[in-house]
């Protein structure tokens, strides 16, 4: 296994990713989409993500984000959700749960307590007819076209294309919350960005 093949190899998985994003605008239900902003702009209750795994990873990247634009979220763990966390869950939440597949057992339990407490639900998934996307008040399907590994099996491109939405989420939230830099620069003092904030620049 030489250089030249490792350097290809990587090539490849960088493109195969790149174009998995690039085709999300017309893979995804942007009317969908524009419903989860509102839902998520207008909310004046917590919003809550959970899922299992490499999911679990894309639900703490997505949580930072959203605390960034002053809309407070938290990652609650599922283990932890079915013994007591789930208090952590109240009528005026949203809970979003990511799973690919949307049938994951750990995550039931949480849909089934959010359908009883009448909060929002929110199913991240490529597959609106699983058990969890079935659950949801708006499921929104996710689904790339392969995975670049050769087993077509660990979670990267599908995984990196739930953060590039949610990415695009956040950025449409700010607009739509009418965020300013006056806000971020309170919450993001330090750092390279809190000086440029800080600074006027």
């Amino acid at each position: 296994m030489d250089s030249k093949w490792i350097i290809e190899e990587v090539a490849r998985t960088i493109r195969v990713e790149a174009e998995t994003i690039a085709v999300l605008p017309q893979t995804v239900d942007m009317g969908t989409v524009s419903q989860i902003v509102r839902l998520l702009g207008d909310t004046k209750g917590k919003i809550i993500l959970s899922g299992c795994g490499t999911s679990a990873m894309a639900c703490k990247k997505i949580c930072h984000s959203l605390c960034c634009i002053e809309r407070p979220a938290a990652y609650l763990t599922p283990s932890d959700a079915i013994h007591g966390g789930l208090g952590l869950l109240q009528a005026e939440d949203i809970l979003v749960m990511i799973s690919k597949g949307g049938g994951t057992s750990e995550l039931v339990p949480l849909a089934t307590a959010c359908k009883i407490k009448g909060a929002k639900l929110i199913a991240v998934t490529e597959n609106p007819t699983s058990i969890l996307g079935k659950m949801a008040d708006i499921c929104l399907r996710i689904k790339v076209e392969a995975e670049p590994d050769l087993f077509n099996m660990l979670a990267t491109a599908s995984t990196l294309a739930v953060i590039a939405v949610f990415d695009a989420i956040c950025i449409a939230l700010m607009e739509y919350t009418n965020y300013t830099k006056e806000q971020f620069a309170v919450i993001h003092p330090a750092g390279a960005v809190g000086e440029r904030l800080l600074s006027g620049r």
